[in-house]
């Protein structure tokens, strides 16, 4: 507002709603505001290819490794039978389950996520809350490791594939570290450019990738129809039953099938709830089901493939369009969680829970397209880092798990005040729905922590890092708050003091940022202490998102 203020009241504050991904929800289709079904199409293509992308690239290695640890214990039908039984469900109960049906009810005005939910979560306590905050911010840290190791996987699980290309008998094999590394840092070097132009490609190339997949798995499942078996959960709980403590170790492999779950939540603000929804269950869910059915038809014809059943199914003779679309897949899942990593960024940012830093906007339309520079450096660093140290994508899935299964756990802690606050819902209900959640994120976790002394501390160092950067910054600004309002005067003070002795008057309007409207901004004292002067007209501004 601006005002003569030495003659008014304190000035109030300017409020500016600003989402975190700041993109308006997409209206159309399902969500209820029309827009045709050619939009609502569109909608769901554009889902497929941003959100999915992560969890689409899991069959390359999920049941690879779980398998491995299977035929260690009880080994023969049951290891396979089981493990793609385990796969199976847990695309069942954590994805569309929690998230599909449960977890994207609780959207904070469009938004999702983790940052969103904690938001959605305070508002609905109704102050601020410790230990949602540590959660919040628990959360927000390993969303960012995640950040790191899945672009790393990805791409180099993908590119691994030369090694049983037909016609190279492993010439390429000494290069695969050093082509994952070029594909990775000329992903990062682009990021500056936008997704714009590049996002429209993104839905067609991962719908091809998903029906690749399904039509790949569907063709060999009938090696051994047997196979459909596992479509039921007691063969997965057999195995557990049998391997003992083997059996917890395969659950953490397992995991590998579910990782990118949490982008469905995150990214729900871009697309819409119906979108994505539909964009799993018509889709998604359907395809992937076919290729791990697929996968464990082919292993139990052919026993001795399980060191690479997913590139050892690919036939001959399609094996280099599928190389090359496999490739484009992990990239697409790589640049959808690179983009995330900027909205987490931005929704760090204006919650205070990170230092105000550069951040761009990469489309003249679409608010939600940013570019964080600071952060685009970091993760490829980081991502350079894991494919030096670790060297194969075997090695990397001992470090992947660990920071999903802990955001997803967060996730469900933190639903419990939206679930008993907000919604409402009686007890028997919220106990039914969060307990059974609850183990199973902590089963997950607890699995995954198993990796410790083979990879998994790197993400829980990493995401320590951040917790305490995250912690330090927002103590330290409380610090220099309570400072700047004990040595800072009350602005209706001020305005009481300027109104007995008026300063000189120069033409012309200021414009005082604060992050307190109740005292008197520190630029403006200064401006009287030094200057002796105040503009005709001044503006006391704080924006609250």
């Amino acid at each position: 507002m601006v005002g003569d203020t030495p003659r008014g009241d304190a000035a109030p504050t300017a409020n500016a709603s600003s989402p975190a991904n700041a993109q308006t929800p997409p209206s159309g289709g399902a969500d209820g505001h029309g827009g045709g079904k050619a939009s609502h199409r569109a909608l769901i293509l554009g889902a497929i290819g941003v959100v999915f992308g992560d969890i689409g690239t899991s069959p390359i290695y999920a049941l690879r490794e779980a398998i491995g640890h299977a035929q260690k214990g009880v080994g023969g039908e049951l290891a396979i039978i089981g493990v793609v039984s385990l796969a199976f469900w847990a695309l069942m109960v954590v994805v569309t389950f929690k998230y599909v049906m449960f977890l994207m009810r609780a959207d904070n005005k469009g938004e999702g996520g983790t940052l969103s939910l904690m938001a959605l979560a305070q508002h609905a306590v109704g102050r601020r809350s410790a230990w949602l905050f540590i959660l919040g911010v628990c959360g927000a840290a390993l969303f960012y490791s995640d950040g790191v190791i899945t672009p790393a996987i990805s791409v180099l699980s993908a590119v691994e594939g030369l090694k049983d290309a037909p016609g190279l008998n492993g010439e390429l094999d000494p290069f695969i570290l050093p082509i994952s590394a070029g594909i990775l840092i000329a992903l990062f070097l682009v990021q500056s450019r936008g997704t714009a132009g590049l996002a429209k490609f993104f839905g067609p190339i991962t719908a091809v990738w998903f029906l690749s997949l399904g039509v790949l798995g569907l063709t060999h499942i009938f090696d051994d129809i047997s196979i459909l078996r596992a479509l039921s959960p007691i063969y997965g709980v057999e195995l557990l039953l049998k391997d003992g403590f083997l059996g917890f170790v395969i659950l953490g492999s397992v995991f590998l099938a579910v990782t990118g779950a949490e982008a469905l939540y995150a990214d729900m603000g871009h697309f819409g709830k119906a979108p994505i929804r539909q964009g799993w269950l018509l889709v998604v869910l359907p395809c992937l089901t076919l290729n791990y059915l697929g996968q464990g038809a082919f292993l139990l014809d052919n026993p001795g493939a399980a060191d690479n059943p997913f590139w050892n199914m690919v036939p001959q003779m399609i094996y280099w369009p599928m190389l090359i679309l496999a490739t484009a897949a992990t990239v697409i899942a790589s640049q959808a969680v690179i983009t995330g990593a900027f909205s987490v960024t931005q929704q760090a940012v204006q919650l205070g829970l990170l230092p105000r830093i550069d951040i761009r906007n990469t489309s003249e339309t679409l608010a939600g397209q940013i570019y964080v520079p600071a952060v685009n450096s970091l993760l490829m660093i980081g991502v350079l880092f894991l494919l030096l140290t670790f060297q194969s994508s075997h090695n990397l899935t001992a470090a992947y798990g660990v920071a999903v299964t802990g955001t997803m756990l967060v996730n469900t802690l933190m639903s419990w005040s939206v679930v008993t606050k907000k919604w409402k819902w009686p007890m028997w209900a919220v106990l039914g729905t969060l307990v059974p959640f609850g183990i199973i994120d902590g089963v997950f976790l607890t699995s995954n922590l198993l990796k410790i002394p083979d990879g998994a501390w790197m993400p829980l160092v990493l995401g320590g890092g951040l917790v305490l950067i995250m912690w330090t910054w927002v103590r330290g600004t409380q610090i220099l708050t309570e400072k700047t309002r004990k040595d800072s005067l009350p602005l209706h003070d001020l305005i009481e003091m300027l109104k007995a002795r008026p300063p000189h008057r120069a033409p012309g309007t200021a414009i005082f940022l604060t992050s307190d409207p109740e005292v008197a901004p520190v630029a403006l004292m200064h401006n009287l202490k030094h200057n002796k002067v105040l503009h005709e007209k001044n503006v006391i501004l704080t924006v609250h998102t």
